[in-house]
């Protein structure tokens, strides 16, 4: 995996070959609380659980693989656009 395009491929995920971060914004707690909610049904079927914290109406999220010795893998990069996608 070339991370380096991947990562420029993401909308406004930052990163190393340790982990991808990124962190939303929403107008409020409930709009940042429904984005968490909405998520859970595609992180449960992708099987691959972010790292997350909520403070107000923000959302930080980091991503790595912990069973592939805590790297970026490709499963990070199709978690990061299904919670983009998610995000709107």
């Amino acid at each position: 995996m070339d991370l380096d395009r991947e990562l420029a491929a993401l909308n406004g995920w930052s990163g190393n070959t340790e982990a991808i971060h990124k962190e939303y914004r929403f107008s409020d707690f409930k709009a940042a609380m429904a984005f968490m909610q909405a998520a859970v049904d595609d992180i449960e079927s992708l099987g691959h659980h972010p790292e997350w914290r909520n403070v107000y109406n923000t959302v930080s999220i980091t991503l790595r693989t912990h069973d592939a010795g805590d790297i970026v893998t490709e499963k990070d990069i199709a978690l990061a656009k299904v919670l983009d996608r998610i995000a709107g």
